[in-house]
């Protein structure tokens, strides 16, 4: 068992904080209220990042002092959004919100991953007609070994867990959000991710 904080009690924090509880973790749930997310990131281990990605890095950069020596998983994307409320663009173009995360918070061992498939696949990837994948990214092994394993309690297969490399790689897979308005369009709002096949 785990102590995890899932700041942001949307439909991607709250998914995953009920499949976490459901897979035997002690998990808090921080809303928008003052002093929440301070709270619930001090007491845990790990904190996971489900706050809308606009806002992600000055919400998480006030909290410097609860989030040391934390593992921080990054799932959010930061995008600029278009008047359907769809991304269209990239919010830090040449980096990734985990990237300013992480230097914004050099005490913090951050991990991307989750960000590259519409919510509901997050904690029921075997849902899909095709094997999804998870991609990591982050620059402390341990950290993503940790991650990892908390994958695979929500139903991932180690072998659907792709380890890209450092933090920088993070870029790449923000990038995919692109995808989503174009597929959601074509396709409506039917559960997908972005996947590797070999």
């Amino acid at each position: 068992m785990t102590t995890i904080a899932v700041l942001g009690n949307g439909r991607v924090g709250g998914g995953l904080a009920t499949a976490l509880t459901r897979a035997g973790h002690q998990v808090r749930v921080a809303d928008r209220t003052p002093g929440a997310a301070a709270d619930a990131a001090r007491t845990a281990r790990i904190v996971i990042n489900a706050t809308p990605g606009a806002g992600s890095l000055e919400r998480l950069a006030a909290l410097r002092a609860e989030l040391r020596d934390k593992i921080l998983v990054d799932v959010s994307n930061a995008t600029v959004d278009g008047p359907d409320g769809l991304p269209v663009d990239l919010l830090y173009p040449g980096s990734s919100l985990a990237e300013q995360l992480q230097e914004a918070l050099p005490g913090t061992r951050v991990v991307k991953t989750l960000n590259t498939m519409l919510f509901p696949v997050m904690t029921a990837p075997a849902t899909l007609t095709r094997t999804p994948t998870a991609f990591l990214s982050g620059d402390d092994p341990q950290a993503k070994q940790t991650v990892r394993e908390l994958l695979t309690g929500l139903g991932w297969h180690e072998e659907w867990i792709t380890d890209l490399g450092g933090i920088r790689t993070a870029r790449a897979t923000e990038a995919a959000i692109l995808f989503v308005p174009h597929v959601i369009r074509s396709s409506g709002f039917a559960p997908f991710a972005i996947s590797i096949a070999r």
